[in-house]
């Protein structure tokens, strides 16, 4: 592959397996911890099935279990003011006095009045919409180049300007066709997002620029400045998305926790005050009833914790693939 062209994805760039890259990034933040919660009844069968004495005998003998699930109860209590720490987190960017507020707004509506400017209309009030409309303008601006370079007598600029152009084009096409009814709050908007690879575009591009900065007439600069407005405009506005998401997730996964901590409190305390030896006696499928039970409640109690882990494993790793704006590639 050329230094001028890229791969279209963000998974692609980063060469990561795409299953690992799903889990990470594309997955249902409910299915991750559904799955890590069945992996954790699986476990605790085999061991349950393997081990010499059975767990009815166990029982029997010591309060191994109940002493197990009266620590998870004081756990999930103490695990759910977490959510408070997380909503003061998402709080404090919106608690303020008027004139933070006032500052915000008036910030705001001069980026808007410099994109309404950018893309010739008003600003998409969607973000998906947003996005889409400022890719099409870096796609249009980056034609403008290669036709204001059509007639250069520099053949070597023109070809790797072409190349330049058809590797945005493409990646700029796959992004718009990801974008397309897409709603915010789903990293579905996020995901084509990351896939425009703006930073290495604003390299490249300017690295073009000023290789060949001497041979270039007035109109040629301006399409490279052109074009180098419109990928710089683009990280602002990704980067502004992606933060609100962040946000937008961290309630989710706040709602998500204390949802949990309902189901799981009631089942881990209904196995300390109800559940002994006695209570689940026979087998089901050759497996003692109890091993049942208290795997999956140990499973259930731990989903709080679960979805914990399947956001932040989102959280990070977007954190990660995001850490620098502008012609600065980490990965």
């Amino acid at each position: 592959m050329s230094d001028l062209s890229t791969d279209n994805t963000l998974r692609e760039r980063t060469d990561v397996n795409k299953y690992w890259f799903w889990l990470l990034l594309g997955a249902n933040r409910w299915v991750v911890a559904g799955g890590l919660a069945f992996l954790i009844f699986l476990v605790f069968m085999i061991w349950g099935v393997m081990k010499p004495v059975s767990l009815y005998s166990t029982m029997q003998s010591s309060d191994m279990v109940e002493t197990l699930f009266a620590g998870l109860v004081g756990a999930i209590i103490t695990g759910t003011t977490l959510v408070v720490s997380i909503n003061q987190l998402v709080l404090s960017q919106e608690i303020g006095s008027l004139g933070s507020q006032r500052s915000r707004m008036d910030t705001t509506m001069d980026f808007r009045q410099n994109t309404d400017s950018l893309l010739g209309m008003t600003t998409p009030a969607d973000p998906s919409a947003y996005l889409d409309a400022l890719i099409e303008t870096s796609e249009q601006r980056a034609k403008t180049l290669r036709d204001t370079l059509s007639e250069t007598e520099n053949q070597e600029l023109y070809k790797k300007v072409d190349e330049y152009v058809t590797d945005l084009l493409e990646n700029a096409d796959h992004a718009r066709n990801h974008l397309e009814d897409t709603d915010f709050g789903t990293f579905d908007v996020l995901s084509p997002a990351l896939d425009y690879n703006y930073d290495r575009k604003m390299h490249d591009v300017r690295r073009l620029g000023m290789e060949y900065e001497d041979s270039l007439t007035d109109e040629e600069r301006s399409a490279f400045r052109n074009l180098l407005e419109a990928l710089t405009m683009y990280g602002v506005v990704r980067e502004y998305i992606k933060d609100l998401y962040i946000q937008w997730a961290l309630v989710k996964l706040s709602r998500a926790i204390l949802y949990a901590a309902v189901i799981a409190l009631t089942v881990s305390g209904g196995m300390v005050v109800f559940v002994d030896a006695t209570t689940f006696l026979g087998t089901f499928l050759g497996i003692e009833s109890v091993l049942w039970v208290v795997s999956a409640a140990f499973a259930i109690s731990t989903l709080p914790f679960l979805l914990f882990i399947s956001y932040i494993l989102r959280l990070a790793t977007l954190a990660k693939q995001t850490l620098s704006m502008g012609p600065l590639m980490l990965s």
